[in-house]
């Protein structure tokens, strides 16, 4: 495997990361940012052109004496983004200030095994590189919807990944693309992607709640993901509700994830359609055959009383978990994520209503709690956020 070229030292990664979340800039702004000697400056900059990591980019104007030259991250510089959900794998290729150069996207059961569904992500950067967006790849990131050993690059007994245990992600899919490759939680990634390119791009201590086919939450401290010993931190769709609830799929009963997310909204719609308690799920299990969160959020749309009570009781529940991380963590943010998040602000309503309610006025007097503006871009974003900062570190 070809090693991509990394920055020699900590003069360097500040000079890369710069330049990816400010974009071009002239050697004399970059001065001014990083308070380096002119000749030192210089040294780290040619460097970073030998390293093939920063490319000339013409004259800057005149500060009144001799014009400085503008410097970018080579526009050679390619990074993959691989979200792999529940139910879909998303793949992007960005540049290196992780703009997005194309994205494509497949259904896809997660349950189907690393195999399989590493194929299909593998397909679909084929795809990419077919459309001529792709000549070298210098690094990846993979999410995927589980616990994972971001040291080893390895899910950790996932609950909706079966075979995926300890299955080698990061190696296997380091070998197939020649590039370094990270692998973490695809919460975490959403959260990463919210840091670069979301509303979160100012906060330094938020939290990222995704609601999808399971329900996790992103940390962030000080600007950094918190994954916690294990790499477990912000499952709380694990977090029990009820005693008496429903079984969840991890085994347990009465989690939050067995009450709200997509699997359970499609499991108590298709309960309202077969009892004839709700006229609009009865009608789509009769036209599709089976009922998913999609439907939910139509028959929110359509004033069923059903479906608005599903949702206000399902964020009545998440804000009720949310307001114990409030009032033990202190964000300054709250972003809500993934497809459920699609149910858009009856969903929102509900939630800040039981938060501000139940928290402490301390910690919610000033604080945001909104939707994600990212879509499916979140996941993937982070994915090359996550990769770019791996390879613009010093070795």
């Amino acid at each position: 495997m070809r090693m991509t070229a990394r920055p020699e030292n900590v003069h360097q990664t500040r000079l890369l990361r710069l330049l990816r979340d400010e974009g071009a800039r002239s050697r004399a702004e970059l001065g001014d940012v990083v308070h380096l000697s002119r000749s030192k400056l210089a040294v780290e900059l040619d460097r970073l052109v030998e390293l093939g990591l920063v490319e000339p980019a013409g004259l800057a104007a005149s500060r009144g004496g001799r014009r400085s030259n503008i410097v970018r991250l080579s526009r050679h510089l390619r990074l993959i983004g691989i979200d792999i959900g529940a139910t879909s794998i998303d793949v992007a290729v960005t540049d290196g200030g992780l703009e997005i150069l194309g994205h494509v996207s497949m259904p896809c059961n997660v349950r189907e095994g690393p195999d399989v569904v590493l194929d299909h992500a593998l397909d679909l950067v084929g795809k990419l590189r077919g459309q001529g967006l792709i000549d070298e790849i210098h690094g990846a990131g993979i999410g995927v919807p589980g616990p994972v050993s971001f040291r080893e690059g390895v899910p950790v007994v996932p609950p909706i990944m079966p075979g995926w245990d300890r299955f080698p992600v990061r190696e296997v899919i380091s070998q197939k693309l020649g590039c370094p490759v990270l692998v973490d939680n695809d919460v975490n990634l959403m959260a990463l992607g919210e840091v670069h390119a979301g509303l979160a791009r100012s906060a330094e201590d938020f939290l990222l709640v995704k609601i999808g086919t399971g329900v996790g939450c992103g940390i962030v401290v000080d600007g950094r993901i918190y994954r916690g010993m294990s790499g477990s931190a912000g499952d709380i769709g694990h977090i029990r509700v009820d005693d008496n609830g429903p079984t969840c799929v991890c085994g347990n009963t009465g989690c939050l994830e067995a009450y709200f997310s997509g699997a359970a909204l499609a499991r108590d719609a298709l309960a309202a359609a077969r009892s004839g308690r709700s006229a609009f799920f009865a009608q789509r299990l009769e036209q599709a055959g089976a009922l998913t969160a999609l439907d939910v959020a139509d028959a929110v749309a359509a004033g069923d009383p059903v479906g608005v009570r599903m949702v206000r009781e399902g964020g009545r529940r998440v804000g009720q978990v949310l307001a114990g991380l409030i009032s033990f963590f202190n964000p300054g943010l709250v972003v809500i994520g993934g497809g459920v998040a699609g149910l858009g602000h009856v969903l929102l309503a509900e939630i800040r209503s039981v938060v501000y309610r139940r928290s402490p006025p301390l910690a919610t007097g000033n604080l945001p709690i909104v939707l994600s503006e990212l879509g499916d871009t979140a996941g993937v974003l982070g994915a090359t956020r996550l990769i770019s900062d791996h390879i613009f570190s010093a070795t």
